[in-house]
């Protein structure tokens, strides 16, 4: 469930990013987009969170769920940094 949060969460980010900056074709083409990209993002942070508390969890519950929040946030800001303008020009 939190790697899916993380999915909908950077998805939510770079979507916005992409209105602000004005990047697309148009709705449908960001769309689907946004659709793989937050699916890939939302993979590999269920394996993130996964292993933290499948193997973190045993000893310590809280270091797990600190490690996986950083972890999750970590990843939803690279994920929008490297695709935020995926033209290459900065808004």
């Amino acid at each position: 469930m939190a790697g899916l949060a993380t999915g909908v969460l950077g998805s939510v980010l770079l979507a916005a990013a992409w209105r602000a900056c004005d990047v697309g074709v148009n709705g449908a083409a960001n769309g689907l987009a946004l659709i793989f990209h937050g699916a890939l993002l939302a993979i590999m942070a269920t394996a993130w969170w996964g292993v933290l508390i499948g193997y973190v969890g045993r000893w310590s519950l809280t270091a797990a769920l600190l490690g996986g929040t950083a972890g999750a946030a970590v990843m939803a800001w690279i994920f929008v940094a490297l695709l935020q303008v995926p033209d290459g020009y900065r808004c």
